[in-house]
């Protein structure tokens, strides 16, 4: 009789996913590309707000989301595929909703720091739904590695919505509200 061993990787569902696998690694060159698209985008937001705690929290961001390109080459390679970024709709359309908000509100004043903390707060709304969804994906996969990776990115995604929270409740409404 023919035992089979269940560790070995012909008998893991883990790299013979099919459509789904490919959907995945379709979702990851989404979120890629929106990252890169955020990472150009946040130096613009910092450069716009009064606030110097905002200002901070962008700088702060812009270096965690340059990790988080990184943490994601990381998972094309776990999953024995190659870096590769899909225009994210949804982000561009966050990222030219904030580029709006800078035109339309006054420079140097809380109104903009409110209106950047909006924008800012969707688009990691959008990356923790992202990242949340695709942590479920990839533990379903059984890829644990991937699951870990997209883990750290979803907690600090996470942390920064928390802190814009904290900007915004803080002091950015409050002066905003008084202008």
């Amino acid at each position: 009789m023919e035992t089979k061993n269940n560790n070995s990787k012909e008998n893991k569902p883990k790299t013979d996913n099919g459509k789904f696998r490919e959907f995945f690694i379709d979702q990851l060159k989404d979120i890629y590309w929106a990252e890169q698209a955020l990472q150009k985008a946040l130096p613009k937001m910092m450069k716009a707000a009064t606030s110097k705690k905002l200002a901070h929290a962008f700088e702060k961001h812009t270096k965690e989301t340059e990790g988080q390109i990184q943490i994601l080459e990381q998972v094309f390679k776990l999953m024995g595929e190659k870096p590769e970024s899909k225009k994210c709709e949804a982000m561009a359309g966050l990222i030219k909703e904030a580029d709006s908000i800078i035109e339309d509100t006054e420079k140097d004043s809380y109104t903009r720091d409110a209106g950047l903390v909006l924008a800012a707060q969707k688009t990691e709304h959008y990356e923790i739904a992202s990242y949340g969804t695709l942590v479920i994906f990839a533990e379903q996969m059984e890829e644990k590695e991937v699951a870990k990776l997209l883990q750290k990115i979803l907690a600090e995604e996470k942390n920064t919505d928390i802190s814009l929270t904290l900007i915004s409740e803080n002091g950015v409404n409050k002066n905003a509200v008084q202008e």
